[in-house]
């Protein structure tokens, strides 16, 4: 595995029961499992690979409110909060502080932009300052250069991807619950029309609630049980260099390259919205529903390669329950990395930032960036199968907002007021056309 991950010991034995089995050990699937532990309910989570081992350890790291969509919003502004006490309840750190994120830029039209999103935030409490000439350049002053204008959102921050999930799954047994590596999860059984059991290959745990937190490979598993769930992927590349730079951001963001700084004191570099298309199963059958989101970031996305094929995670195929399962075949989606965009977006960041020059690259990744056609995550229970509930489809935004998707959703097991509205996120809103809804930031 090429990213730089924690690793934590799973529970001793699989349980014949729970209340809840979460399926999925990433930063939606942990969050939900810890608050439900947290609550005394008896849950277990199950993981194919390793906690956080795909898109939750290899992401940027951000926790913002910043340019989120409308509909997303209530719940960054929550997610704030609930990173902020998980130190204090688990006992360890989850690598989150409040450093704020600094977004600069010289286009009129993209400043323009950012001014008309802190109106909104504006009217819902939440503050971001739009940053003059003067000021944004002294912000960015570490660029050498200057810059026209920029946002600085100050309450927002970021966590250590490489800890943060590893860490929860801590929490949850520190809880009560169980976690359980190396474990996929096969099938699920039903009763009179409802859940009645999640099938692993490790052995069949009786549960009235399942949560598909999968990531990228939820559609495929809903697949099997006869659900329509579209879902896309994209393959993104990122790269990490060593410690030793001073002087510059914690969180950065320009059109050339964004940059944030690690727990090691080291950075992660990427270039925002820049990703590889891989033709699948999966997404050649909802190519005409993802079509409003490819045309309007096309000149972001390029053709990939055959790296999703042999991923198997968007395979169409019906497998066995009896039998070893693609998931089991590849714990780990640990894609190959576009060296080509590695290095451009390497050398950028040399230009951008003279205090990065000589920083050497420490490691270099890729990840699986799982999507639905409006850019929002289906969280809810799916139509037609109670007790089934869908927890996928982050956009990319799921690492900043899991702990308050984890909440929401105990919220919804356990009978509680969900911590924000949950309509915008129910999954039977992806039955209708995506013309329109295409997330705005």
């Amino acid at each position: 595995m090429r990213v730089p991950l924690m690793r934590i010991e799973s529970s001793p034995s699989l349980p014949q029961s729970a209340d809840v089995v979460v399926v999925g050990g990433g930063i939606v699937g942990t969050c939900t499992a810890y608050y439900l532990a947290m609550r005394g309910v008896k849950v277990a989570l199950v993981e194919k690979g390793f906690i956080g081992a795909e898109q939750s350890s290899r992401n940027w790291g951000w926790c913002r409110q910043q340019n989120r969509d409308a509909r997303e919003l209530p719940m960054a502004t929550k997610s704030l909060d609930l990173w902020e006490a998980m130190a204090g309840e688990i006992g360890e750190s989850v690598g989150f502080r409040r450093c704020g994120l600094l977004y600069l830029s010289n286009d009129e039209a993209e400043i323009a932009g950012w001014a008309k999103w802190r109106d909104f935030a504006a009217s819902v409490g939440v503050t971001t300052h739009v940053l003059s000439a003067q000021e944004a350049s002294e912000h960015g002053r570490a660029t050498a250069r200057n810059w026209r204008g920029g946002v600085f959102s100050p309450s927002d921050g970021i966590a250590d991807p490489q800890r943060a999930a590893p860490v929860i799954a801590r929490g949850i047994m520190k809880f009560g619950g169980t976690v359980h590596q190396r474990c996929a999860a096969r099938g699920i059984e039903t009763a009179a029309g409802r859940v009645c059991g999640v099938i692993t290959e490790k052995g069949t745990i009786k549960t009235p609630v399942v949560v598909m937190a999968g990531g990228a490979w939820a559609s495929s598993f809903c697949h099997q049980l006869g659900m329509r769930f579209p879902q896309s992927s994209v393959r993104s590349s990122i790269l990490a260099v060593d410690a030793g730079a001073q002087g510059i951001p914690d969180a950065l963001h320009t059109a050339r390259v964004s940059i944030t700084r690690r727990g090691s004191g080291g950075y992660t570099l990427a270039i925002s919205g820049r990703a590889s298309v891989d033709p699948t199963a999966q997404n050649m059958r909802f190519g005409k529903t993802f079509l409003p989101m490819f045309l309007r970031r096309w000149k972001s996305l390029k053709p990939g390669t055959l790296e999703g094929l042999r991923s198997g995670h968007e395979s169409l195929a019906r497998w066995k329950l009896d039998d070893v399962t693609p998931m089991e075949k590849n714990r780990v989606l640990d894609p190959r990395p576009d060296m080509t965009l590695i290095g451009e977006t390497h050398r950028r960041a040399m230009e951008l930032l003279p205090g990065l020059k000589g920083a050497k690259i420490a490691a270099n990744w890729a990840g699986y960036i799982d999507s639905t056609p409006d850019g929002v995550p289906a969280v809810g229970e799916m139509p037609g199968l109670p007790g089934f509930i869908l927890a996928a489809g982050f956009s990319g935004h799921g690492f900043g907002i899991g702990p308050g998707a984890g909440h929401m959703i105990a919220d919804m097991i356990t009978g509680q007021t969900p911590i924000v509205d949950t309509h915008d996120y129910r999954p039977e809103r992806l039955e209708g056309s995506a013309w329109g809804k295409v997330a705005a930031f």
